[in-house]
Formats: structure tokens, C-alpha cells, sequence
């Protein structure tokens, strides 16, 4: 998770941004994007019925009792242990860890009025750390000026950075490459600073 001072740093910086553009701009950090307990669960009571044949060939006799007892007490251990971040993770397709991202992104962007904003110019940028994803949301004015494919690029810049053990600086980065973006296209016009500066940290 990015330290005080970096989150100070961003603030600033999106304070900066939206001194020289219309546009609204709002960074959220999510550590994760769901908890994905049903799948971790789904995956123990999976590998508890596939363990369940195996009991025949315990080298001692059990009673049907102490069978499913210990199907149950196998069942439990491994729910809780999959309940472990780095492991769930593991387990979750990245097909599925995506899709919670991107839906939280979205939910994101309605739930900080983004979408309210004069000319419809508001900006997310959104990342899910325990997912590894990282998403750029404009409305509709920013996108019927601006290309996509600007986007994209700052995102694969982001997730660059990422890799190298770099989140501080990749959202700084970030913020600050958006925001040459936004300059350009959409150079300030009105006074405005309706919705927050300061990075929101969903835990």
C-alpha cells in the first residue's frame, strides 16, 4: 500500500492537473477487488470430495463417523487456509480476477460523482493491487476528445513501472502523463474542484 507521503504527493499532483484542465480527475487503490470467498470455498469442498476415496486407503480401520469427521475437519482446514491472500489469488482464474476489478472500477467511478461533472468530463484512474490491474474510465466528454489508445499507453506504462516494485512512482507517473493528456485537449476554461484530490484507498 502506498505510504502517507505518497498519497500526499498524489493529491497534489491531481491538484495540479485540474488547475490547467475542465476536466475532474480521481485515483482509488483498491488492496483487493473482492474477497473471492466463494471460490476459495468452492475449491476445499473440490479437493475434500476428491480426497474422499482415499480414506479406503488409510492403513487403519475407520468407522463412517470418523470419516466424515475427518472429511469435514479436512474440509474446514482447507477453507481457512485458502482464506490466505497470496493463495486465493493463486486459485482465482485471471479471467474472473478482471471482471471484479473492472466492475469495482465502474462502481467506482458512479460512486464518486465522476459522472456528474460539467461537460462530462471526469477521469479514473483505478488500480487493484492484489490483482495486478490497472484501468483508465473517462466519460464522455473526455472521450469524444481524447482516443483511447492514449490511454492504454499510459496503462502499460503503469504496469511497467509495477513490475519493478514501483507503485509510488507508477501512480505519480500515471497521474502526471494523464494529465499532459488532458492539458492539451482539454485546457481550463471554467472554476471548478467539485469532487476530491486525495487518493481513495478502498481496504
Amino acid at each position: 500500500m502506498l505510504s502517507n507521503t505518497y498519497q500526499r504527493q498524489v493529491a497534489e499532483a491531481i491538484k495540479e492537473i485540474e488547475s490547467r484542465t475542465d476536466a475532474e480527475v480521481i485515483a482509488v487503490v483498491a488492496r483487493k477487488a473482492d474477497n473471492y470467498l466463494s471460490i476459495s470455498t468452492l475449491w476445499a469442498a473440490f479437493l475434500t470430495l476428491l480426497a474422499a476415496p482415499l480414506i479406503e486407503l488409510l492403513p487403519f480401520w475407520i468407522s463412517l463417523q470418523q470419516a466424515v469427521t475427518l472429511l469435514w475437519v479436512l474440509f474446514i482446514t482447507l477453507a481457512v487456509l485458502f482464506r490466505w491472500r497470496p493463495l486465493t489469488m493463486r486459485l482465482v482464474p485471471k479471467k474472473i480476477k478482471f471482471w471484479r476489478a473492472a466492475n469495482l472500477a465502474r462502481r467506482q467511478f458512479l460512486e464518486q460523482g465522476l459522472h456528474t461533472t460539467k461537460g462530462r468530463l471526469g477521469l479514473l484512474i483505478f488500480v487493484a493491487e492484489a490483482e495486478h490491474y490497472v484501468e483508465i474510465l473517462t466519460d464522455k466528454g473526455i472521450a469524444q476528445r481524447i482516443n483511447n489508445d492514449h490511454w492504454q499507453r499510459v496503462v502499460e506504462n503503469f504496469v511497467q513501472q509495477i513490475k519493478r516494485g514501483k507503485a509510488g512512482e507508477a501512480l505519480l507517473l500515471c497521474i502526471e502523463q494523464c494529465g499532459g493528456v488532458l492539458r492539451e485537449a482539454i485546457p481550463t476554461s471554467i472554476i471548478k474542484d467539485k469532487l476530491p484530490n486525495h487518493l481513495i484507498i478502498i481496504n
